[in-house]
């Protein structure tokens, strides 16, 4: 049998064999490289097309043409033949007060201005004959300069007591009775014209400027079901509330449905004329404390960066660039979580360029 190798012998085997790895290592080219994460992201190259906005407002109907009737003279009320509800033609009786006192004053100031004239007469021909003097007849004429302005006068205040429709429409108030005695202004009836309703929308400054004078409109009206109303825009008003931004628009029905009333709640569909604009996904748009943002892609680099940007109307599931941006260049879409600038991006949606695995 051959001699037992001990122990001593066994170990420095297993050290000489250890050795000889140290002596040779393995070639560098033979380790695997570390590669590092590209991230993948999709992208959209931005460009300028015509588009149209579309959006609901909602407004109250209200009368256009509207008046409120006063009486200009003070007395008893001896005709009032309207109640609210009642449709008026231009010219109708609307009030008649007492005017019996007034009657009495316009005889007496018709006598005094016949009397002036005859007075007058009568100075004129003195005058001739050199018997009166020239400041009599000035004054005889002044006489009846007054009496006939007295008479005007009265015949005017006559007229006041009685009032007639300016227009025709409807009468949608009433605040008294016959036999009331109304002090000179007061509030007797109110008139409006049914045939002027018109819609009062406030509209965001950024619609504003995009909307124009008979512009169309669509019209809704809560009371009178889904039936949709033909409308268009009537009036723009100048002014824009500092505190929310908003202008004032006035879209007018054409023709008035029937069944519509002062009052009643709208919902109106604004449609804007196509304009050309640069429109993103919404949710490409960022945003934290201090602005708003997006993520440029460098098609070059295969890098993003991050864009400071200005958004203005949104559509749809798409928003407005206003400013920060140019036709041409592209944009991150999709795939933010864990995007950082200038970390490499791999774009899905586009043809890998040159070189890439």
């Amino acid at each position: 049998m051959p001699p037992r190798l001990g122990w001593p012998a066994l170990l420095g085997a297993v050290l000489l064999l250890a050795g000889c790895d140290w002596l040779n290592p393995a070639p560098e080219a033979a380790k695997p490289k570390r590669q590092r994460a590209v991230h993948p992201v999709e992208v959209l190259q931005l460009q300028l097309a015509p588009s149209s906005t579309s959006q609901e407002r909602t407004g109250t109907l209200r009368t256009r043409r509207l008046v409120r009737i006063f009486n200009q003279e003070e007395g008893r009320i001896v005709e009032l033949p309207v109640f609210e509800g009642d449709r008026v033609a231009p010219g109708d009786l609307l009030l008649r007060l007492d005017d019996a006192l007034l009657r009495a004053e316009l005889a007496k100031a018709r006598a005094t201005a016949r009397q002036a004239r005859v007075d007058l007469q009568r100075v004129s021909d003195l005058a001739e004959r050199q018997v009166a003097s020239r400041d009599e007849l000035a004054r005889a004429r002044t006489a009846v300069d007054v009496a006939q302005a007295e008479q005007q006068l009265l015949e005017t205040r006559l007229g006041y007591t009685r009032i007639k429709a300016p227009f025709g429409g409807l009468i949608s108030a009433r605040y008294f009775e016959p036999g009331d005695v109304v002090p000179r202004h007061s509030h007797i009836l109110t008139l409006s014209d049914p045939s002027s309703l018109v819609i009062e929308l406030p509209v965001s400054e950024l619609l504003l400027a995009h909307l124009a004078l008979n512009d169309p409109a669509e019209v809704r009206i809560d009371a009178l079901g889904k039936q949709g109303f033909q409308g268009r825009i009537l009036r723009i008003h100048p002014d824009v509330d500092p505190d929310t931004r908003m202008g004032l628009v006035e879209v007018v029905l054409d023709p008035v449905p029937a069944g519509a009333r002062a009052g009643q709640f709208a919902r109106v569909t604004l449609h804007s004329a196509q304009v050309a604009r640069m429109l993103v996904p919404f949710a490409a748009l960022q945003r934290d404390r201090s602005e708003e943002f997006v993520y440029r892609f460098d098609p070059a680099q295969r890098q993003v960066e991050r864009q400071a940007v200005r958004s203005g109307l949104r559509i749809a599931d798409r928003v407005e660039i206003l400013d920060g941006l140019e036709p041409g260049q592209w944009l991150v879409t999709r795939g933010f979580l864990g995007l950082q600038p200038g970390k490499p991006v791999n774009p899905v949606n586009l043809d890998p360029a040159p070189g890439d695995g």
